[in-house]
């Protein structure tokens, strides 16, 4: 399986197209956190974030806790001046970063230390639904939980909604692969990371 760096936006960034509303876009190998030499200098200038390379925080964000009835993970985040275009409505890359931070606030939640410490995660491929604009006035609630997966590929479901009314604005679906932070490959991970973030793994708990 191969990992693309996209050295022209830096790591952990996208291109993308600025379309709206009822759009559908497909990333495959679009969004890249390169756990390599580059991405570990790159990471002294932003943050690493146990596990998940991200770029540093321009949001506030605050982390809501684990449903326990739907498994679902929510993170609750404020629009900042630098997310508007100049339609004047949040840029559909800014998406993609708060899909990315959801799935950030869920490992450092519930994934143990040593994992953290150990394991990296690529995007292997975005599909995203854009439903809404969403405008500097609103607050946006990021939820996600996760899907299926094979060895070395986790499925995870991401909505972003308008917290006043919790109007979908965008649906994503992302493949990560585990990454070995020493080696820089792709590795299996542990059951007890399996099971805690793949269906697979917590129907066989059940």
């Amino acid at each position: 399986m191969a990992f693309l760096s996209n050295h022209l936006n830096g790591p952990g960034k996208v291109l993308a197209l600025d379309r709206r509303d009822h759009t559908r876009h497909h990333y495959s190998h679009g969004y890249v956190n390169d756990p390599g030499t580059e991405a570990r200098d790159y990471a002294s200038a932003t943050s690493r974030t146990h596990g998940i390379w991200s770029p540093a925080p321009t949001r506030t964000v605050r982390k809501g806790p684990l449903d326990s009835d739907s498994q679902r993970f929510e993170l609750r985040i404020q629009i900042q001046p630098a997310d508007i275009d100049d339609l004047g409505h949040v840029n559909n890359v800014v998406y993609l970063r708060w899909v990315q931070d959801v799935a950030t606030a869920h490992w450092r939640a519930a994934a143990p230390a040593d994992a953290q410490a150990s394991i990296g995660w690529v995007v292997v491929r975005h599909e995203i639904d854009y439903k809404m604009s969403a405008g500097p006035e609103d607050e946006i609630i990021a939820r996600t939980w996760v899907g299926p997966a094979s060895r070395l590929t986790f499925e995870r479901n991401t909505e972003l909604l308008r917290a006043a009314d919790r109007q979908v604005l965008a649906r994503a679906r992302t493949l990560w692969c585990p990454i070995d932070m020493n080696s820089g490959r792709p590795t299996e991970v542990s059951a007890e990371v399996r099971a805690g973030f793949s269906v697979d793994g917590q129907s066989q708990q059940s």
